[in-house]
């Protein structure tokens, strides 16, 4: 989503609005973060999710996928990400803008790990996704293709399951394998 320059960017999400689109930048508690592209095994097991978690959620109705680079704005001043899949529920809908932005708090979100800064995913994003209130919230070691899933309970995410190359989704009430 790129913005005019009426004057020069007072903050960072301001900063964020103005990068080019497909970017693949985040903000998270007000500090950038920038990444490069994923590697092949990053994108086969994408590729295999998306498009297994599409055909289900469509076919049932349930909501809406998406995936990398997408934006998530968590709240409007500090927080923006682009988790690699992101399930939006019917019931949650009104959250996607027009422009298919996210505004809010999406039902699921994926992410599969990066080589060099598995703690962004681990530790960083798991503890900010459990903050705003995201339902569930699974990670994927590409390596191993070893999962690790989190349903929120109250406030605080409790671990779902841990398998290899299967997501077991609680929301969806579907396994998935890549």
């Amino acid at each position: 989503m790129e913005e005019t320059l009426i004057h020069p960017p007072r903050t960072l999400m301001e900063v964020f609005k103005m990068l080019p689109e497909g970017t693949l930048a985040e903000i998270i508690n007000n500090q950038l973060y920038m990444s490069p592209s994923p590697i092949g095994r990053h994108q086969r097991i994408l590729r295999e999710l998306a498009f297994s978690i599409n055909e289900f959620v469509k076919l049932l109705e349930l909501g809406e996928i998406f995936f990398a680079p997408f934006d998530v704005f968590l709240d409007e001043e500090e927080n923006a990400v682009q988790p690699d899949l992101i399930f939006v529920s019917s019931a949650n809908a009104l959250i996607i803008d027009d422009d298919g932005v996210i505004h809010g708090i999406p039902d699921l979100l994926i992410e599969i790990l990066s080589p060099g800064n598995p703690e962004h995913d681990t530790i960083t994003k798991k503890e900010l996704y459990e903050r705003f209130g995201v339902k569930e919230y699974w990670i994927i070691d590409p390596a191993t293709k070893s999962t690790v899933g989190y349903r929120l309970e109250g406030e605080v995410y409790k671990k779902v399951t841990s398998t290899s190359g299967k997501i077991d989704s609680v929301i969806l009430a579907h396994s998935f394998s890549f």
